[in-house]
């Protein structure tokens, strides 16, 4: 991985974390230090995260943290529930034994006990490696990037949503039809996957908007 990735992946990181929050000042020479990186990848990084509207830039004031738009909730569900289907197809089809032992193993790790932010991670890795077994890498860029959008919004209502250890079953089910080879069914789970995630994330916008304690 080159120094301008690793910085992507770390400043995309703290946005989807929300350690840069929605609207904060992006400043290069903290990012420097905090990542112990030099300017030049930092500023390749920071274009790439223009490109992929993590960052907005304003002329005369500076970067900033792009807003999460919950209107475009359903521009990003209906762009994934088209190519995740497509990317379980294709796994289905060009997975190895290797990539569905590795996603039993880490589903493994998921415990009665587990965190809310453990479930998420164990969720991201499950999609990696189906992207991995899809072997389409202009497929697994753009679902690389829709994830983490979603991942985003995630974060901002993790303590409104429901149950995640029912997203965990749902990969189980998932990797038992990959395993199988069964397309269809594995284009199945993941659109139901997708639709219950949106449903989710609405609905606690909705409560949000509703509080009595919202400005």
């Amino acid at each position: 991985m080159s120094l301008s990735d690793r910085a992507y992946e770390e400043i995309r990181r703290m946005i989807v974390r929300l350690d840069l929050a929605p609207g904060a000042v992006i400043r290069e020479d903290e990012l420097q230090t905090t990542l112990g990186l030099g300017r030049t990848p930092i500023r390749e990084a920071l274009q790439r995260l223009v490109r992929d509207q993590f960052v907005t830039v304003l002329p005369r004031r500076g970067m900033f943290v792009s807003s999460i738009d919950v209107g475009e909730l359903t521009m990003l569900y209906e762009t994934r529930a088209i190519l995740e289907p497509y990317a379980m197809r294709l796994a289905a089809a060009r997975g190895t034994e290797h990539h569905w032992c590795e996603m039993a193993s880490v589903l493994e790790r998921a415990t009665a006990t587990s965190s809310p932010a453990e479930l998420i991670e164990i969720d991201r890795r499950c999609r990696e490696l189906v992207w991995e077994a899809a072997d389409n890498r202009f497929l697994t860029d753009t679902l690389d990037m829709l994830y983490a959008q979603s991942d985003r919004l995630w974060h901002l209502y993790l303590g409104d949503v429901a149950d995640l250890h029912l997203m965990i079953a749902e990969h189980r089910d998932i990797l038992a039809a990959l395993h199988d080879g069964d397309a269809d069914r594995a284009a199945h789970l993941i659109e139901a996957h997708m639709r219950t995630f949106n449903d989710q994330i609405r609905a606690a916008v909705q409560r949000r908007l509703d509080s009595p304690l919202t400005p």
